[in-house]
């Protein structure tokens, strides 16, 4: 297997789904996911297409929204296992292209915690995915705490994907939830977990942020200014770039370049990941995004992006989550 020195581009934000898992999702009610228009095809084949074609070298495949819970308990402990299996077998088809964040079925914890360590010491999981809400309970809600402790003991990797808020139909004006609530989300829950002091409280939990943190960047200041001028989170406005240290960023989407230098600004490149946020992103948009990178990076300043993300992986992985690091290159 390739050695984890020389690896590439490492895809942090990269999707599948499989039939059972769809089927599952549209006899829920999930037939315009997040109000897009269908479900995407996957296959390993396909996806690795897409890799080379791009010069990825690894995908770490996830379940994206709406999750795995759709109303029952047991029924997402299943189903949870059903697509954590079927990444496995794909890692194990293709050891030196494919890792995996395997799904767990909140918000029953007890569940979540057990399918998490399972996947992980079992499956070769790289880490868990959750949404950035489930059922309209955030990620740094209190009763989750058992599965964040899980991981934080373990120095392992939380990759939240958002998904569509509580009414998500009143403030999506009727466009698709990705173009903007996801953004929102990603906003939302990464403050909620930097507010409620459930990163300092986990300083080994590794969080991966999706679409450069959504508006995160942005409003930095504010969040201190609020911190500190009302009292929130005990005053110590510290809390907020102590905690955005402990984040991890991917570029899926086109974020550059505005969106891209206006995080660096605030948390440096040493955190940035790659995303392609294929099969939902079809193979021509995930070319194009490349492009954009390639085209309007600021290599001047930052380097080349792909060398960049490629040692960010590597930092994230193999020195600080060892016993998991060789699920996707050792």
């Amino acid at each position: 297997m390739t050695s984890a020195s020389t690896w590439g581009v490492v895809d942090v934000h990269a999707h599948f789904v499989t039939t059972s898992y769809v089927d599952a999702a549209v006899a829920a009610g999930h037939t315009r996911p997040d109000g897009m228009a269908g479900w995407p095809s996957w296959s390993a084949e396909d996806h690795l297409r897409v890799m080379d074609a791009n010069g990825i070298e690894r995908s770490v495949l996830s379940i994206s929204s709406p999750g795995v819970h759709f109303g029952d308990d047991a029924q997402a402990v299943e189903l949870a296992r059903e697509v954590n299996l079927a990444a496995a077998n794909a890692v194990e088809r293709h050891p030196d292209r494919f890792g995996f964040f395997a799904s767990v079925p909140l918000p029953d914890v007890d569940a979540a915690v057990a399918e998490a360590a399972h996947a992980i010491d079992e499956l070769g999981a790289s880490g868990v995915v959750v949404e950035t809400n489930t059922h309209g309970r955030y990620v740094g809600d209190p009763a989750f705490a058992p599965l964040l402790a899980e991981l934080d003991r373990r120095s392992s990797v939380l990759f939240v994907h958002p998904t569509s808020p509580p009414g998500a139909e009143d403030t999506a004006l009727g466009y698709p939830r990705p173009m903007l609530e996801f953004l929102f989300e990603t906003t939302r829950s990464m403050t909620d977990l930097i507010l409620s002091g459930a990163l300092k409280r986990h300083p080994d939990l590794n969080v991966i942020a999706t679409h450069c943190g959504g508006f995160l960047s942005l409003v930095v200041e504010r969040l201190e200014l609020f911190v500190q001028g009302l009292g929130i989170a005990g005053g110590d406005a510290s809390l907020v770039r102590e905690s955005l240290s402990q984040l991890w960023f991917d570029l899926a989407g086109t974020p550059v370049p505005a969106q891209a230098d206006a995080l660096i600004r605030q948390v440096n490149s040493t955190h940035l990941l790659y995303g392609s946020d294929y099969c939902w992103t079809p193979a021509p948009l995930v070319a194009a995004q490349v492009a954009t990178l390639d085209a309007h990076w600021s290599a001047d300043v930052h380097g080349s992006w792909r060398d960049l993300v490629a040692a960010n992986a590597r930092h994230l992985w193999p020195n600080r989550v060892a016993e998991t690091a060789g699920r996707i290159g050792t």
